[in-house]
């Protein structure tokens, strides 16, 4: 990753962590006036060391009208950034690239009946601000947010998810909104317990949904670690689905969560 430069970033403060576990981490820091950004980008994260600075990417959790900026995190053992950002303090500094980066955008798509948003772990987070947008709620009939991780514990951000149906900006469309935890160590009775390419294949995750998956109404976006992204994206090439480009749209958008 190509570091900013000095005139490009701009030393911003904590204003509110979270942890959700041990290993999960939500924070806040403040919003320079200019910045603006699309849900589903990402800012770049810096801290400062002896050796010089050290830069992460981080997708947007936060609505693109909020006066902070969130993030959501794992927290890497002995890793090089995490290692100090479990340490940071509110009112302590992070550097932010001024610039946001990233075309991992609902408006990539084109419209459909069906808007699927697959995660795992922290890949949940630009979902999170692309739910904040009213025109999506209404371009779509149906949109179902699967969200997969390890242990019951790591289902982060479950009461906002809920709330999300209740926003004044979209309460008319908050029906639309399924939520599809999954869970695939130690799973909860009735909640779905396998890897997300494996639910599609066999048909738990549509039945979860109360839908069926077709290339003429389903419209996926992919975010999570680079295995789980690579391997669904085959899964629905197999089935007929294509990338989404510029010049020839499709029905997947994807992004590796790290």
């Amino acid at each position: 990753m190509q570091a900013p430069t000095a005139e490009n970033f701009s030393a911003e403060t904590i204003l509110w962590t979270r942890r959700w576990s041990e290993k999960l981490i939500s924070f806040r820091i403040s919003r320079p006036a200019d910045f603006r950004f699309t849900p589903g980008q990402f800012a770049r994260l810096g801290l400062a060391q002896d050796s010089g600075k050290i830069w992460r990417a981080y997708s947007m959790v936060s609505a693109p009208w909020d006066e902070y900026l969130e993030f959501f995190s794992i927290l890497v053992p002995d890793g090089q950034f995490t290692s100090r950002l479990k340490q940071l303090q509110v009112g302590d500094t992070l550097l932010l690239d001024q610039k946001p980066n990233g075309f991992f955008t609902a408006d990539r798509l084109p419209d459909g009946c069906e808007l699927w948003l697959l995660a795992t772990g922290t890949g949940l987070a630009p979902y999170l601000s692309i739910l904040q947008q009213p025109e999506l709620w209404a371009r779509f009939e149906h949109i179902v947010l699967v969200h997969a991780v390890r242990e019951a514990g790591d289902l982060a951000y479950t009461d906002e998810i809920a709330a999300l149906r209740q926003h004044p900006l979209w309460a008319a469309y908050g029906h639309k909104l399924r939520y599809v935890p999954v869970v695939t160590r130690d799973a909860p009775h009735g909640m779905l317990n396998a890897r997300i390419p494996a639910l599609i294949e066999d048909g738990r995750l549509e039945a979860a949904a109360g839908l069926t998956l077709t290339p003429e109404h389903s419209r996926f976006m992919i975010c999570g670690n680079p295995k789980m992204v690579a391997d669904t994206f085959r899964t629905l090439l197999q089935r007929g689905y294509s990338l989404s480009r510029l010049k020839t749209p499709g029905q997947i958008v994807l992004e590796n969560g790290w």
